[in-house]
């Protein structure tokens, strides 16, 4: 069954006035179907319209996700460059292949001048904290 909305519908979605959503449906730009003196659009002609795919579905279960950002000051190129291939290659033996949803982004950004690393975090609560935990137990270790 096809899902339509109304011109008022359709303004309080884009946050545009409803004479605006008028304007555009009477040019053309926007396709709609004249039901009596009202307009109706298909979702399908709004997504056209808009460049945009369906929003996706809710997530239906329970699901935390922490991002984070990991500051290392007076850190050597040499200990960088160790500290982040662990990291990376932690985080790309965690992708969520499994179905898991434990997915594990990571970003690095050295600063050589001022010898600070940062690693941006994005991922599960577990698998972060496993990563965090790896981090803390690397920057232990002297260099």
């Amino acid at each position: 069954m096809r899902e339509f909305y109304s011109v008022e519908q359709v303004a309080g979605l884009l946050d545009l006035h409803v004479k605006t959503v008028r304007g555009y449906v009477r040019d053309g730009r926007l396709r709609a179907t004249r039901v009596g003196k009202q307009y109706r659009i298909a979702r399908e002609d709004l997504e056209a319209f808009t460049g945009s795919a369906a929003p996706p579905p809710v997530r239906r279960t329970r699901y935390a996700e922490v991002s984070g950002i990991v500051q290392i000051d007076a850190i050597s190129p040499e200990a960088m460059t160790r500290l982040t291939n662990t990291v990376m290659a932690l985080a790309l033996s965690r992708d969520g292949s499994q179905g898991s949803g434990d997915r594990l982004r990571v970003e690095t950004v050295y600063d050589e001048e001022r010898a600070t690393l940062k690693i941006i975090v994005l991922g599960a609560l577990d698998t972060t904290a496993d990563l965090l935990k790896v981090i803390n137990t690397l920057l232990a270790q002297p260099e």
